[in-house]
């Protein structure tokens, strides 16, 4: 018998539309989600609660991550300075689970070193100990060797791993919030729209043009957004290299901030805002590099590597000691390759990580400064010119309305239109500066601060170096 044919299913015209439009609410749903779900992706990647989770502690010295000698050295070290200290105490002050230290209490008995001064039926992590005379002598050597006392050191893979995840290049960028880092400011829309893709790529960004106009102002609203918008990092104490103890916490750096103590981490690690570093004319090449502390083998990372995971603002740059081509030379691997190159006073090389939005700000025409293979590895150059009338007008207004002064327009178009030349073009931070001498003016004459054409053309000779002007 022959196999009979299936029909095939007739559908006409108006379902075949349904079936079209069905299709259509369907994929845009599709994407509606997957749009939803890479954002959030996106956030968990930067959460300080995702990086957590990978931060769990050590459960024995081994998961550490740490030699015993280093543990050793430190448990000498801290009871030494204490006189006598509990298990739980020790593992208090070098921010590890007490089974971490464990099995190095046992060695420092075993080896003569420490003994066990009192204890009760808690167990080993209430036994208190005392250093023997052998102990003192071994803590003293430890001190000689290195003066770091404080929480164990995390080790370079440890750190590397968690700053590349903690990347500026994985923050998510809202439109919204990132304009209103600019709050107060007045910048234009379309120069914000170049800093928000620049910010996005988390390359280097090169902010170029005239004095006064806002550079510096401008860096630091990105660096605000970052510190204020961009999630908190983690930052460990300090790490450890070939037994060097490099410290990496700074205080007047990393502002830390109060988290969930549900959640539990690896204490050697502190989380805090993604931090803002800012370098001037001091800046020196050796201060790119580990500096040694005089009063012991203690090293300290460079400021370009405490920037990491924020952002590193080299002002005035090309004004610095050393020449700007020297310091770009220094960064072109860094700046391809996301990582740097660190000595240890042994000679020895080591890459860490280099994951920071780097701003160069400079007042002096970027091929003045160096060439265009250098320009080439600063992926974005934004200039910032001078303002718009209708923009100096605005700050003008702007800054007396923060400073109580009533905005008078007639005296500002007096302003722009007798007294600014060719020469000496409106810059932004004019209106700051000659509202400063006007405070200061009336101040001393005993009245309250005020605009008046005769104290704005007495200010702008005195603030700006304008001609003589009859009144």
């Amino acid at each position: 018998m022959a196999d009979q044919e299936t029909p095939s299913p007739h559908f006409d015209d108006n379902t075949q539309t349904e079936q079209a439009e069905l299709y259509d609410r369907v994929t845009n749903s599709v994407e509606q989600l997957q749009d939803v779900l890479s954002q959030e992706l996106a956030e968990s990647l930067h959460h300080p609660n995702a990086i957590s989770n990978r931060l769990t502690p050590p459960e024995s010295l081994a998961d550490s991550g740490l030699s015993q000698r280093l543990v050793r050295d430190l448990i000498l070290k801290f009871v030494y300075l204490n006189g006598q200290l509990t298990g739980f105490e020790l593992a208090k002050r070098l921010h590890v689970p007490f089974s971490v230290i464990d099995e190095v209490l046992d060695f420092l008995k075993s080896d003569r070193c420490l003994e066990v001064h009192s204890g009760d039926m808690m167990g080993r992590i209430s036994y208190r100990y005392q250093l023997t005379e052998q102990g003192r002598a071994r803590a003293r050597q430890a001190f000689d060797d290195c003066r770091y006392l404080g929480p164990a050191p995390v080790t370079l893979e440890q750190y590397a791993d968690v700053a590349r995840q903690q990347s500026v290049r994985f923050v998510p960028i809202s439109e919204e919030k990132f304009c209103g880092a600019f709050k107060g400011l007045v910048v234009h829309e379309e120069l914000i729209r170049m800093l928000g893709a620049a910010v996005a790529s988390g390359l280097s960004i090169f902010l170029y043009g005239p004095p006064g106009n806002g550079k510096t102002v401008i860096a630091r609203a990105l660096g605000r957004f970052l510190n204020e918008h961009g999630g908190n990092i983690f930052i460990p104490y300090s790490l450890v290299v070939d037994q060097h103890i490099i410290t990496l916490f700074d205080p007047s750096i990393h502002s830390a901030v109060g988290v969930d103590q549900s959640s539990e981490w690896d204490q050697r690690w502190r989380v805090v805002k993604r931090p803002v570093v800012v370098s001037g004319g001091e800046l020196t090449l050796g201060m790119l590099d580990l500096r040694t502390h005089s009063d012991g083998d203690v090293l300290t990372a460079p400021l370009h590597i405490k920037a990491n995971g924020g952002v590193f603002l080299l002002d005035d740059f090309g004004r610095q000691l050393v020449d700007p081509r020297q310091l770009l030379n220094r960064w072109i691997l860094p700046l391809e390759d996301r990582h740097d190159y660190l000595t240890l006073p042994t000679g020895k090389k080591f890459a860490i990580p280099f994951e920071q939005l780097i701003l160069f700000s400079t007042n002096i025409p970027p091929e003045d400064l160096v060439d265009q293979a250098f320009l080439r590895r600063i992926r974005h150059k934004i200039e910032v010119s001078y303002p718009s009338e209708e923009s100096y007008r605005q700050i003008f207004k702007l800054v007396c309305q923060q400073r109580d002064i009533k905005y008078d327009d007639w005296i500002v178009s007096h302003l722009l239109t007798n007294l600014y030349t060719p020469q000496i073009p409106p810059k932004s931070s004019d209106p700051r500066d000659l509202l400063d001498v006007i405070e200061g003016m009336c101040r001393f004459s005993g009245n309250r601060a005020h605009l008046s054409e005769e104290l704005v053309c007495a200010a702008f000779q005195k603030c700006l170096g304008g001609p003589n002007v009859s009144h």
